[in-house]
């Protein structure tokens, strides 16, 4: 079994900064890619940043390029995303994401497991 959990989120002013971790359990061996999506009230979950579980690859969506950054620490089986100059728009629901398959996905259905997620709320 594989779990994933969050933790880290809260409320913030806009341009602040918060940084999301995703503690992983079990099977973290079989692990090829780590995911941060979200999900905004009445919107469909989006991807947010992948990162490659050995090599350390990283790839993220236009949207939080250059404000976001994926890291992980294999030793620990933890990875992290520092959220620097948030806007209100990042307001959502964060979730952590891992998959068996080979490099990354910034689809939904390219992970199979998931965290419960952590609210993110960044006020104006």
């Amino acid at each position: 079994q594989v779990q994933l959990v969050e933790s880290g989120g809260g409320l913030v002013q806009a341009g602040g900064s918060l940084r999301l971790s995703c503690a992983a359990s079990g099977r973290t061996y079989s692990f090829n890619g780590m995911g941060w999506f979200r999900q905004a009230l009445g919107k469909d979950r989006e991807f947010v940043a992948a990162i490659i579980w050995s090599g350390g690859g990283t790839f993220y969506d236009e949207s939080v390029k250059g404000r976001f950054t994926i890291s992980r620490d294999n030793t620990k089986n933890m990875v992290y995303l520092q959220m620097n100059s948030l806007k209100p728009e990042d307001t959502a629901v964060y979730y952590c994401a891992a998959r068996n398959r080979r490099f990354y996905s910034d689809y939904v259905n390219g992970y199979e497991y998931w965290g419960q997620g952590t609210q993110v709320t960044v006020s104006s």
